[in-house]
This record gives C-alpha cells, structure tokens and sequence, in this order.
C-alpha cells in the first residue's frame, strides 16, 4: 500500500512580512482553539471524510511537515501534541522525516527545539532568507545573522542536524556581492539543504503596494543571480536536485518531493491542500471555517499525464523514459522530444538516452517552455 504524508498549516504569524501572501493571522488566542480542532480532525477526519474513504488511516505515514505561518510561534505543546494525535490514530513510521519550519526571531527556540526533538521532530526548515541583516530588515524580518546562527546550534544541540535553510534573491537593493555573502554564509554553516526562491511580487502584499518605491534587479539581474547561486552551491557541496532546491546526498526534502513525486498527501488547516485517492483537495483560507469544521474544496482529480511532465521537470533528473513507462506503460511521446529539440539547440533543455531535463538557464523560462512542450501532447493520442 502507498506511504502518506501528512501536511498541517500553522497559520500564525508575529506580523505580516512585506513579500509574503501565505495565509495567517496574528491572533494568539485562537492557538489552544486550532490545536484542538487539528487533533480532533486527525482523529476524526470529519472534514475530509468524503474525499479520503475509510482506509487512510491503515497507511504508513512516512513524512510529516508543520508549515506556516510561523510554526515555531505557536509553541512545542501545541506541535507535539498534534504529533501524539498523528501517533495515536495513524501509523507513523520510526524513520518518518518530521519537519517544523522555524523563524529565528521566535521565543524560546532552544527550549522549543529540545522540545519537538523529544517527542520526534527530526529536521526543521529555518527562514533564514538572507544572512545581510539590511536585506532582512527590507523583508521585514527581525532576527540578525548572530540569531541565524544561534538558531542553527540550538538545532543541533538538540539532536536536529537535517537543518535547511530559505534563501530568497531578488531582494530590493541586491547585488551579486551581496547575494554572495549570503552564500558564503550559508555554506559556511554547513547546513546540508538550502530552498532557494527568486522575489515574486504576489497581488495584495505590502510590496506589491508599494512596488515603485522598490529598487528591485531586473529580469536579467535576478536570473543572473539565480544562475551565480546554482552554481555556486552545486561547487559546494549542495547539489541542485529541484529547480529551487539543493542538498548533500541523502538530505533531499522528502516531504517535498512527495509533491514532486505524485505521491498522496493529506493536509489539514486553513489554507491546507491534500492528494488523496487521485483527488485534489483543499481547505479555504480561513481559521473560522476550520473551527467550525467545514468540508475542504474539490480542486478536481490530479495525476494525469500532464500533470506528470510539469512536475517531474521540476526535477534536476527531469522526465524519464522510464518513470513514464513505469506510470502509465510508455515512453516520453516522440512529439514531446522533438518540440524539446528547439530548446536543446539553445541550451536551455538536455536531451539523452534517459530522456529530458532543464539546465539551470531552461528553469528560468520553465513555465513558457512547458506550456510548448505540453501543446504538443495533442499531435499524439495520450
């Protein structure tokens, strides 16, 4: 039977960052009330009944991620207790990779980390974002490098050495030495993940907003920066294994690449999203309406062949001939690899006997180019 992973939305946050669109709040009241309404889902899946059938429980759950919001806000008691209800009422794997994200600038993190690692947690994803301290102040975080760094031996103190940290380019007023300090911190650390994401300027934020008091790169600087730091890092030691992702051997994201894989899911919270049964799920961006226990949103079925190309090529393997035959008995259709052709010739995809994948210049156009390649799908019969 398929393994499962389990996602939980902690949708809290000291205050709103200036880039960001995820979904949170501020209200610390509503912690003890959204702890208990997750347990009582876990244990009931009343919510989600409908879509996830009745043997969901009966799989090996094998990867669990708390994202945010600020998980290491809400508290260990909160995050170990929603951990004993996974315990309780699921089977969790001994090797199950259990992921917090962290924010530096939380209380108490050593108490915190030592907590979570008692009752399991095993890796955490730290929003370092840039290790210049202007930089982070423009992104509206408050922890200095000193604090990043502290963060990082307090992890390790506590047994917790699967340890990544976010980067994020693009940044208004960066350079390429300032995004190499960055990097040098970074490596110097000797964190074995690293998720690396270009600025995007989402619809509603405070950047956007305010988008022309920003002193942003441009296109051709931000994917000159893109390019400095896969390069970079893959020098390092911390190969690039997704578009936006890189790791020493054995550290890659599990839980992420269950995404990447189509492997099933199931994610509770407001703002939460699952795969389950071939389904697409997921719960809208509400605390309220979790609390009052509303059913998640059918986002339609998911794991068709299209679906399989776009995210396979995210991969830095790319699309195989062989995970294609493996999944729905064929080969990469020969119109898909002569439309790649094109892109070949630029230096933009690679083409061999395996089968096909971005090089680091291909996953900056990556959307355009996989919008072309999946137009081709309709000259064969898939």
């Amino acid at each position: 039977m398929e393994t499962l992973g389990l996602y939980f939305h902690i949708p809290f946050c000291k205050s709103k960052c200036p880039y960001c669109d995820f979904y949170s709040v501020t209200d610390k009241t509503l912690f003890a009330p959204y702890k208990d309404a997750l347990c009582e889902e876990i244990k009931s899946l009343r919510r989600c009944r409908d879509f996830v059938g009745t043997n969901i429980k009966k799989r090996i759950v094998d990867t669990v991620y708390f994202g945010g919001g600020t998980p290491s806000l809400w508290g260990a008691h909160n995050i170990n207790a929603v951990l004993q209800a996974v315990k309780e009422n699921f089977t969790l794997s001994d090797k199950a990779e259990i992921t917090v994200e962290c924010n530096p600038s939380s209380p108490d993190l050593e108490d915190f980390l030592l907590r979570c690692a008692e009752n399991g947690v095993n890796r955490i994803s730290l929003g370092m974002q840039s290790a210049v301290d202007n930089e982070r102040k423009k992104l509206g975080r408050s922890a200095d490098r000193a604090k990043i760094l502290h963060t990082i031996q307090c992890a390790r103190k506590a047994g917790i050495d699967n340890i990544s940290l976010d980067l994020i380019i693009g940044i208004p007023d960066q350079t390429a030495e300032s995004l190499q300090e960055s990097l040098d911190f970074l490596i110097s650390t000797g964190v074995p993940h690293a998720s690396v994401y270009l600025l995007s300027i989402e619809d509603g934020t405070f950047f956007d907003k305010n988008r022309h008091k920003l002193n942003l790169p441009d296109e051709d600087t931000a994917a000159s920066f893109y390019l400095q730091t896969v390069d970079f890092l893959n020098k390092n030691g911390l190969s690039q294994y997704e578009v936006s992702n890189f790791a020493k051997s054995g550290f890659e994201s599990r839980h992420n690449s269950r995404y990447w894989e189509q492997k099933e899911y199931l994610g509770l919270g407001s703002a939460a999203h699952s795969f389950v049964n071939g389904k697409r799920f997921g719960f809208d961006r509400s605390i309220q309406n979790f609390l009052n226990a509303i059913a998640p949103e059918d986002m339609g079925t998911g794991g068709d062949f299209e679906e399989f190309v776009m995210l396979k090529m995210r991969l830095a393997k790319g699309l195989t001939h062989a995970d294609c035959k493996e999944k729905f008995g064929f080969h990469i259709p020969s119109a898909l690899l002569k439309r790649a052709e094109q892109y070949e010739k630029h230096k933009l995809l690679t083409i061999d006997e395996n089968g096909l994948s971005f090089t680091p210049e291909g996953f900056l156009l990556s959307n355009s180019i996989l919008s072309d390649l999946l137009d081709s799908l309709q000259e064969e019969d898939i």
